[in-house]
């Protein structure tokens, strides 16, 4: 371990930069037993309390101010940026803690994080238990760790440092572990219900150690399909709502294509690869094998570009879905109704021209010697809550990982400890720094 003597690091930026990588290499056993000990913790949706009490705990050591709370939906639901719950838990909390510099001089930052994590699928096609982490090589695997763990080690470690170099930062700092992130971004919105604002806010999701410019909106619909039915002695009598269904999938997976050819696509994504994306994530209906079915449900996921709003979006897919039923004669007897619960998220876009971006580019530089790529998102971040509605400046630049809501989820760990030297840096000039006074 080096010497945790403070210096005075007026006018040595460079001596402080090489000194604050150098303590993230120390602390590199440190940053991995992190990240295995939270992807250890089963964080499902609703289970969040035994991470969320593990967070609670580091931060308090790191002599933060706690504070934790749930979503309270009937303060928020009538708030731009609300989208329909999917359920009500116990012991649901958001945790922050927040570090309040003696001399309040500097800017301030937020480090959000969601602790919640998406199920595992089925689990005996895991190489090793998913809430059981192995390290291979330069890897972690279990759920959780690439989205978003490894990040959450990452900003937390970042903050560490600086007291391990006899040094703290001149701005306020709030580290956020929030829920709700891979299901309505209700966390974060009730993060800034409660008054959680900063001049910057960082989200490492796992990006590759790119700056995020943009991302899609996102919005979830449950499409209900009500067949005629019949025996299947009778088919020809009947329309079987699973058939109907596939069809009306059909006609949104044409609807998505269109939204993705070149001259439809918002200025952000022109570079990007197919950036809107539908999925129907869930399928259930039908009652007997022998008849055919009178409903079926799917569960679908909708991708949309910045600048478009909720309402605008849910009338095309019901306008695409009527006139399906009306141009494809066999399916006239099919009615369907949509539930829009989940997401019903808009997209955004970052101010790239930002002294905040300048400012994550210039640490980036200096920890890989080339400036960041830059990223638009095909998938949404609760990133869209600081910039939206917390006048916020957000952005989300996180490492690099590998099958993220896929089987053998992993995060490489080199590529965490770059993101922490980068978030390190990023601390250090935005907020700026003083050594520990004697008396502290």
């Amino acid at each position: 371990m080096r010497s945790s003597k403070p210096k005075n690091y007026s006018n040595l930026e460079n001596s402080l930069a090489k000194d604050i990588m150098h303590c993230v290499d120390d602390h590199r056993d440190e940053l991995v037993k992190l990240i295995t000990d939270l992807v250890s913790m089963d964080s499902l949706l609703g289970n969040e309390n035994e991470a969320q009490n593990f967070v609670s705990d580091k931060f308090q050591n790191l002599g933060l101010t706690v504070e934790r709370f749930e979503i309270n939906h009937e303060l928020l639901k009538d708030m731009p940026g609300y989208s329909p719950t999917v359920g009500n838990w116990d012991k649901h909390e958001n945790v922050v803690g927040t570090f309040t510099p003696k001399s309040n001089l500097g800017r301030s930052l937020i480090l959000n994080g969601h602790i919640d994590v998406v199920p595992v699928g089925h689990e005996d096609l895991w190489t090793s238990p998913p809430f059981k982490p192995v390290v291979r090589d330069d890897l972690i695997f279990g759920r959780g760790s690439g989205d978003m763990k490894g990040g959450m080690a990452a900003f937390i470690v970042a903050f560490s440092i600086f007291k391990k170099l006899g040094l703290e930062p001149n701005g306020k700092i709030h580290l956020q572990s929030v829920v709700e992130e891979e299901c309505t971004g209700n966390g974060a919105l009730a993060c800034l219900h409660r008054g959680f604002k900063a001049d910057a806010a960082i989200i490492p999701e796992p990006f590759n150690e790119t700056i995020m410019s943009a991302q899609v909106g996102v919005m979830w619909v449950n499409i209900e399909v009500v067949g005629k039915p019949s025996h299947v002695l009778n088919s020809n009598e009947g329309t079987s709502a699973i058939e109907g269904a596939f069809s009306l999938w059909q006609s949104l997976k044409l609807l998505e294509k269109k939204w993705n050819l070149e001259s439809n696509r918002h200025t952000s994504f022109l570079n990007t690869n197919n950036p809107i994306k539908f999925n129907l994530g869930v399928i259930e209906g039908g009652e007997w094998a022998s008849s055919l079915a009178t409903r079926c449900q799917m569960q679908i996921r909708v991708g949309f570009f910045p600048g478009e709003e909720i309402s605008q979006v849910c009338k095309k897919i019901e306008d695409t879905l009527k006139q399906t039923i009306e141009d494809t004669p066999h399916l006239r007897p099919l009615k369907f109704k949509l539930k829009y619960g989940g997401f019903q998220s808009e997209g955004c876009e970052v101010d790239l021209t930002s002294p905040f971006i300048a400012t994550l580019n210039s640490s980036h530089f200096d920890v890989s010697n080339e400036d960041a790529s830059l990223f638009a998102s095909s998938a949404t971040t609760d990133a869209r809550t600081f910039n939206l509605y917390g006048d916020t400046p957000c952005t989300c630049y996180g490492p690099s990982a590998n099958n993220i809501h896929g089987i053998d989820e992993n995060v490489s760990i080199t590529s965490v400890l770059r993101v922490t030297k980068v978030l390190a840096l990023f601390i250090s000039r935005w907020c700026g720094i003083s050594a520990i006074s004697k008396a502290s």
